[in-house]
């Protein structure tokens, strides 16, 4: 017969083992981790899941922001976005939340970040 999982208790565990190994490097480092979330337009879900993703770096004590943007903003302005996160030395990944509006090259955003902050 198999195993029965506390999810909460295991999911627990892991964000404490992560939060010790984060403070062993924060000490090191002088720095918290940092993470970036831009998230384009009001998409229900997408809000849902940064939130959370937000909540998580705050459990395990992690730096994040969360950049909102317009659902018009061009191609041109979210590259700039994501070019200033690219040289922000307290951002150590970004995430472009997706979907993102049908008239910016969601490919093209993702490929601007740069590969040593990309988290996807």
């Amino acid at each position: 017969m198999g195993k029965i999982i506390d999810g909460k208790a295991l999911s627990q565990k892991i964000f404490e083992d992560i939060k010790k190994e984060h403070d062993k490097i924060k000490e090191k480092v002088g720095r918290s981790a940092g993470l970036a979330v831009i998230i384009v337009g009001e998409n229900a879900a997408s809000q849902v899941y940064v939130r959370n993703k937000i909540r998580a770096c705050e459990k395990v004590g992690f730096h994040s922001e969360t950049i909102r943007l317009d659902e018009n903003i061009t191609e041109e302005n979210l590259l700039l976005e994501i070019e200033k996160l690219n040289n922000n030395s307290n951002i150590d990944g970004i995430l472009v939340q997706l979907p993102i509006p049908k008239h910016i090259d969601g490919l093209k955003m993702i490929n601007a970040i740069s590969a040593e902050k990309d988290v996807d």
